[in-house]
């Protein structure tokens, strides 16, 4: 209920947020993505649509269909749009153009507002039939293989706006741009406060031993987001702080290299009895929260990141944060006041010391972490940042403070 965010969240966000949801009542919106479960975007998706349709507006959400070859090629376009050099044959946009006109002609595309994420369905813009299209990048489009971003440019461009998550990954289109940041849900499964009946659960279940500091990452196993970088770090540590590291992710339906991945962390872990690396099965919201309240330091050390929505997760436990100092992680990291951000191996190492060596200093910046993360990344927010997007492209001309 819209109701139960009152007091957590800025009021004059709700109240704009109701506002917005009156003058789109019963007008339908959209969303299409590639996947249901793992990953940031399936997560906001589940918890935005409900409350989308409590506010009064039709929301759906849609995700195409494809096969393994799709998916391959997809992360192929998703690594070279983050600077990675690789190869994406005229075959390969053939079968990416293919795969999404025939998820065409399965989906119902009526809609007064469409909102696209991502690359692997971008091409559904040329099928479109009413209503405003808009889409929505959530990767690290800062250094992209220009190949590659000038061929999906024939694409982007036939929608009536795009979203960035940081001003940065814009690109020089002639459409409007808007810079929106991804958001948590204060209430959900993954961020709701916890008792210490359950988080003791979780640890006992899992065999996570709590006699010693926990350094903790939470993410995709995704080379972006240097699971390695992270052990080659904690292992420094190690020789100075007795501690245990836990790398705990989900797997992406949508991401073909997460195996592959996770046997490189494996191998680089090597038999040491203080690494944990937990494979969690889709939708283990409760395991991570708690996994997240009970660590000491977590990290997100990328080396490319959209925005890296489990920063604000950790910083929403009031936890000390270490991030990559890469795409959206510096617009929740403030160094050195809610966390700090790191650019090497050494530079995380140093950090974890010092977060460890000083906890006063850790459970002020945590406190200082979740607030901020109250007043700039939570779910009403971003929904309100939606419906303001959609109605300015509606009512061009007219400002949105005339609602």
């Amino acid at each position: 209920m819209i109701s139960d965010y009152a007091g957590i969240t800025p009021k004059g966000d709700l109240q704009l947020l109701q506002k917005l949801g009156e003058k789109l009542r019963n007008k339908a919106f959209l969303h299409i993505n590639s996947t249901r479960a793992g990953g940031g975007v399936a997560e906001i998706l589940q918890r935005m649509i409900p409350l989308l349709q409590e506010i009064g507006i039709s929301a759906r959400w849609e995700v195409i269909e494809g096969d393994d070859e799709f998916f391959n090629i997809t992360k192929k376009i998703h690594n070279t749009l983050q600077g990675n050099l690789d190869h994406i044959s005229k075959e390969m946009w053939g079968h990416h153009y293919e795969v999404n006109k025939r998820n065409a002609e399965k989906i119902n595309l009526e809609a007064d507002a469409v909102l696209i994420h991502d690359p692997q369905p971008a091409p559904l813009i040329e099928f479109r039939k009413t209503g405003k299209w808009i889409w929505r990048c959530h990767i690290d489009a800062s250094n992209p293989l220009e190949k590659v971003s000038d061929y999906l440019r024939r694409y982007w461009e036939k929608y009536d706006a795009a979203i960035f998550s940081v001003a940065r990954f814009a690109r020089s289109m002639p459409i409007d741009e808007f810079i929106i940041a991804p958001s948590i849900d204060p209430l959900s499964e993954k961020n709701r406060e916890l008792s210490d009946q359950e988080i003791s659960e979780v640890s006992e279940r899992l065999q996570i031993p709590r006699d010693r500091p926990i350094i903790l990452q939470v993410s995709r196993f995704d080379r972006f987001k240097d699971p390695t970088g992270i052990i080659k770090a904690y292992k420094i540590v190690k020789k100075y702080n007795d501690c245990i590291l836990i790398l705990a992710g989900s797997p992406a339906t949508d991401d073909p290299e997460g195996e592959e991945v996770l046997k490189e962390v494996k191998e680089c872990a090597a038999d040491d009895p203080d690494i944990f690396i937990l494979l969690l099965p889709p939708f283990s919201d409760r395991d991570i929260n708690a996994l997240q309240r009970m660590a000491r330091v977590i990290l997100q050390k990328s080396t490319r990141e959209g925005f890296g929505l489990t920063v604000s997760e950790a910083m929403w436990k009031g936890r000390p944060v270490i991030g990559g100092a890469v795409g959206g992680i510096p617009l929740q990291i403030v160094h050195g006041v809610t966390g700090f951000l790191v650019h090497s191996v050494e530079g995380a190492a140093f950090r974890i010391r010092q977060f460890l060596n000083n906890p006063d200093m850790a459970i002020r910046m945590g406190e200082k972490g979740k607030e901020y993360v109250r007043t700039n990344f939570l779910i009403t927010r971003q929904i309100r940042d939606y419906l303001s997007v959609w109605y300015a492209l509606e009512n061009k001309g007219r400002d949105i403070l005339e609602l």
